[in-house]
């Protein structure tokens, strides 16, 4: 079948289906496999379009690590106050697993009214703020006290919304944000989806403005860099834990490790690009 017909049929029948929302046909038939995303969507939206199933208390239901490597493909979508509905690709992710991770805001089995959502079923999100500013998003999961943190997304849809809550976030004159740029770590995400204190406790398996959806070609164990978390280098043995994940090759990773790259390819988990 033809590109533009195949793609056409799609629409048609993603259309037909009430939970999703509606996009322009245009944007799609203009999109190939090897070019830009447009300032509206990127090349796999039309793909990821497909898997309408959100993902339910099963999937969010595992230990910490394995929910943090699972994350990554996955789908956040947040639907705006107007009706508008942002997808950002998970790429890049951090496990905290309370107990005795120093790093962890549940260290010691400690719990207080800031970080109950740590404690809570798998699904829950924990947002906190840092520096009286800006916010991270975690996600509770199996164990008492852990939680993985979202640092960075790959925009999908919605990238206008994006630009002008990341605008609306940042003080003076502002240039335009590259696609990039939009979602490469945990508080522009925050700016980007509109995410704030008041998302805290929130369960991402019942909520109607966040939620996640199945990703599309999840990757592999050879596609997922593991390496250490970002901004704990106090924390003694832990800070060099591999506990930060995320997509190899990705441009909307926000820190690359390139000699953990370059000694897992010494190692065989993926050939030296």
């Amino acid at each position: 079948m033809p590109r533009k017909r195949k793609l056409l049929a799609q629409l048609s029948a993603l259309q037909s289906n009430s939970s999703f929302p509606p996009f322009d046909a245009l944007e799609n038939l203009n999109t190939t496999p090897d070019g830009d995303s447009s300032s509206k969507s990127s090349k796999y939206f039309a793909i990821e379009k497909k898997n309408s199933s959100q993902l339910e208390a099963d999937f969010f239901n595992q230990p910490c690590i394995s929910l943090a490597k699972s994350f990554l493909g996955q789908i956040l979508v947040r639907k705006l106050p107007d009706g508008r509905e942002l997808w950002g690709r998970i790429v890049e992710t951090e496990a905290y697993l309370g107990g005795e991770d120093e790093a962890s805001h549940s260290k010691g089995g400690k719990q207080t009214q800031r970080n109950a959502a740590m404690f809570m079923k798998p699904g829950t999100l924990y947002v906190y703020q840092i520096y009286g500013i800006y916010f991270c998003v975690n996600v509770s999961s199996q164990g008492e006290g852990a939680a993985v943190l979202l640092r960075s997304l790959e925009p999908l849809q919605g990238l206008d919304a994006m630009r002008e809550l990341r605008s609306a976030s940042r003080k003076g004159p502002t240039k335009l944000l590259k696609d990039w740029q939009l979602c490469n770590g945990p508080s522009k995400l925050c700016q980007a989806f509109g995410i704030d204190k008041a998302f805290d406790q929130r369960d991402l398996t019942q909520d109607a403005a966040i939620w996640m959806v199945p990703g599309h070609d999840l990757p592999g164990e050879q596609d997922v860099v593991a390496t250490t978390r970002i901004g704990i280098g106090s924390r003694g043995e832990w800070a060099q834990k591999p506990l930060r994940f995320y997509l190899r090759g990705n441009k909307f990773v926000s820190v690359v490790d390139k000699k953990m790259e370059r000694e897992m390819a010494a190692m065989g988990h993926f050939s030296c690009s």
